[in-house]
């Protein structure tokens, strides 16, 4: 498993290697990023199932553009985490910031700790895991997957959601516009259970409460204006 010491040979050298630009990096499929030291986009734009360890704290867009690769956040990372993913893994064994899994069109995203503001916001198909609180608006405008939140969630939770999923275990300070409680029904229990269980989280899926769409706000209504 190769070392790439990122404070030796810099952030661009560290990612050519990653994205296989490097004739001698093809071929590799696990590599460690040593020292990242809080520094931004680090193993972005991965292409394929490469494994990937940072070996510390992430600055911003940690794993963003993901397409395959599994990567692992050995501590916290910055706004943006697994950013606009598209298959593949990003796993933060620590917190992550604001806008973790923003815009993720697929993949599973897991974060062990506790999420900030606007985690999942317009996600598109990605599956997200927190196994600790999420904050303020999270999941806002969220068009398609799954977000599961151990913990509690912040105020205006699923706010203008679409036809993604919350399922939250804790409390819910407050529901977003359009966002309101919906029943669990088997099938969300089993697809629950599959998230829980890939993210290696110890929880009963019948702790958690479904909420998602009204579909009020889909077209707009002039009678409704102050809704929007």
């Amino acid at each position: 498993m190769p070392d790439l010491d990122l404070q030796a040979i810099g952030l661009t050298e560290v990612n050519r290697h990653l994205q296989g630009r490097i004739e001698s990096a093809k071929g590799a499929n696990e590599w460690v990023v040593q020292n990242p030291m809080g520094a931004h986009a680090v193993a972005v734009g991965l292409i394929g199932a490469p494994k990937i360890t940072v070996a510390g704290h992430a600055g911003f867009y940690c794993g963003g553009m993901n397409d395959g690769a599994e990567i692992e956040i050995m501590g916290h990372a910055g706004p943006g985490v697994a950013e606009n993913m598209m298959s593949g893994r990003v796993h933060v064994h620590g917190n992550a910031s604001q806008s973790a899994g923003a815009s993720g069109r697929g993949g599973l995203l897991v974060i062990d700790g506790d999420a900030a503001s606007r985690c999942g916001i317009s996600m598109k198909g990605i599956d997200i895991v927190v196994g600790g609180r999420v904050g303020h608006m999270s999941g806002f405008m969220a068009q398609r997957g799954n977000m599961v939140v151990c913990g509690d969630a912040g105020a205006d939770l699923g706010d203008s959601i679409y036809e993604a999923r919350i399922f939250v275990a804790g409390s819910v300070k407050s529901l977003g516009s359009d966002c309101i409680e919906k029943e669990m029904r088997d099938e969300h229990l089993e697809t629950l259970a599959g998230l829980l269980k890939s993210a290696g989280m110890d929880k009963d899926p019948k702790d958690f409460r479904r909420f998602g769409s009204a579909r009020k706000l889909y077209h707009f209504n002039v009678d409704h204006a102050s809704d929007y």
